[in-house]
């Protein structure tokens, strides 16, 4: 099977993963939870083509298709294909990922229009919480909390405690670079810690392989080497991407999409200067940058 190709994961019994490699950009992980007699759906894919094939791939292992759809954040990768499975499914999210998906409608399309992303209506959450919740996928015990403002403001982890798995959404990028463009550098570090805290052995990431606890600190170690880039540019009255640029990346140069470095810098930068978690960027300059970082070459989606 080329590396391309979408895989299911058997993670236990009752808790799948569906894998898009290789994880790049709009090339998200979904996740599967279903006790043989209903189905519950973490988050779908960026187009309508990935979103049958998700529908497709769920059919095909022998389980029903979902009743309910969680997503983790308002991202298009992980909401467009809300639609190919609505109305069958009731969506689910915290209420502020609601907020932001209707206000960031097909962002994708301005971002990326050369992709063809097919029909994909903005399917916006019909369930919205808070802090936490708990969902019974048959005996299966569903829980989905917000972390705080990490890689958006409306994130949601999903946890099964009993089978000790845990679907991240995009707090966690297996092998590639954490984005902070919309959420909080500050926020991401608490929201490790409350992955931490949840002690499940399986790891679900937004984009990547299958993981384990050990992401946690992968992803700290760089979250604490941007803080440390930016505090030193800021104090020597730096660019974003002044100071992105002129980075070693060290190890870090083997994660995929290492343009990102100058959007999290982007994002230090506001709270340096006291900006709220998850305040708006300018969204021209931080993907102008981006490209500038990238040779001058648009970010591609690899949808």
């Amino acid at each position: 099977m080329p590396a391309t190709d979408p895989y299911f994961v058997r993670l236990t019994p009752q808790a799948h993963a569906y894998v898009q490699p290789d994880g790049g950009w709009c090339l998200n992980n979904a996740g599967v939870v279903s006790d043989g007699g209903q189905t519950l759906l973490v988050d779908t894919a960026a187009t309508e083509r990935r979103a049958l094939l998700l529908r497709e791939a769920v059919a095909a292992n022998g389980l029903p298709l979902p009743g309910t759809l969680v997503n983790t954040h308002h991202h298009g990768d992980h909401t467009y294909g809300n639609g190919v499975f609505a109305p069958g499914a009731a969506v689910v999210a915290h209420e502020v990922c609601r907020d932001e998906q209707l206000a960031a409608g097909h962002q994708l399309h301005l971002v990326w229009p050369e992709t063809e992303f097919g029909e994909v209506p903005v399917v916006a959450p019909a369930v919205t919480y808070r802090e936490r919740m708990t969902v019974h996928v048959g005996e299966v015990e569903v829980h989905i909390l917000h972390p705080g403002v990490a890689h958006t403001k409306g994130d949601s982890v999903i946890h099964l405690p009993a089978q000790g798995v845990v679907f991240t959404g995009d707090i966690v990028f297996q092998g590639g670079t954490p984005f902070l463009a919309n959420g909080s550098l500050a926020g991401s570090l608490r929201a490790l810690d409350v992955l931490r805290s949840l002690d499940a052995e399986v790891v679900v990431p937004g984009h990547g392989p299958v993981t384990d606890p050990s992401a946690y600190d992968a992803t700290e170690r760089y979250l604490r080497y941007v803080d440390e880039l930016a505090r030193a540019g800021h104090a020597k009255g730096l660019t974003p991407l002044e100071t992105a640029q002129g980075a070693d990346l060290g190890d870090f140069a083997e994660l995929r999409e290492s343009e990102r470095l100058v959007a999290n810098i982007h994002r230090a930068y506001a709270e340096l200067d006291g900006e709220p978690e998850g305040s708006e960027l300018d969204v021209a300059a931080v993907f102008g940058d981006m490209v500038a970082m990238n040779g001058g070459r648009h970010v591609a989606c690899h949808a």
